[in-house]
């Protein structure tokens, strides 16, 4: 793909690019169901929500899961979030802003803990793949933290500066595998986590991702 010299944009998938918070939360209580917990709203789930996932339970259970209740809970999960992701959609402006930023001559990828089986076709079907350079989602298993997926999915990419990449996301990991890998992050508020708790993580916060793209220029500048 030759150097790119200019910003790099890493983009996390789910809650940033891809609008999935619907299917996140229904299958969030579709595993808490299996273990008789109470539903979650979603301010409730970005009041709480952390990864690694496990941790994520503990704050709900008071204990964190049995290896036997993780499994059950993680293919729930996973079970219901794959028969309800069909109806969710990229998020308001997201292929316009891809477009902008390739037509400016400037690089970006994906990096996404969603497995990578599933993550390459989902991208490809909305015909955005043509934008990034390299698209990697999660090889093992699930519930853990991007870090080393970050030095991985950096380490792979050609001419690409970490002291010039901003990593865009919509959790407080985003920030930390960022910060990891010496890059800048913007956190969205579209997702996941609540304004509250991104903003306790010390990087810029933004509402939408036209404005997370104007900070990745500035940070990268």
């Amino acid at each position: 793909m030759g150097m790119h010299t200019d910003a790099h944009i890493v983009w996390d998938w789910n809650g940033t690019l891809f609008h999935d918070v619907d299917a996140v939360i229904g299958a969030t209580n579709a595993a808490f169901a299996e273990l008789g917990l109470e539903p979650l709203t979603l301010e409730r789930y970005r009041e709480l929500y952390c990864v690694p996932v496990p941790k994520f339970y503990e704050r709900l259970m008071g204990r964190l899961p049995s290896g036997a209740e993780w499994e059950l809970m993680d293919a729930t999960f996973h079970r219901y979030y794959s028969a309800h992701r069909v109806r969710c959609a990229l998020a308001e402006g997201a292929a316009e802003l891809l477009a902008q930023w390739s037509a400016a001559g400037r690089s970006q990828s994906i990096l996404s803990m969603y497995g990578h089986e599933d993550l390459v076709p989902l991208v490809r079907g909305f015909g955005i793949e043509p934008h990034f350079i390299r698209v990697d989602g999660r090889t093992g298993p699930s519930g853990g933290g991007k870090a080393e997926h970050m030095v991985r999915h950096l380490g792979a990419l050609t001419g690409v500066d970490p002291t010039r990449t901003v990593v865009i996301g919509d959790a407080a990991d985003d920030a930390l595998a960022a910060r990891h890998v010496g890059a800048r992050a913007v956190l969205y508020t579209g997702g996941s986590h609540s304004r509250a708790s991104l903003e306790a993580v010390g990087v810029p916060v933004v509402d939408t991702l036209a404005e997370a793209v104007v900070e990745a220029e500035r940070l990268a500048g």
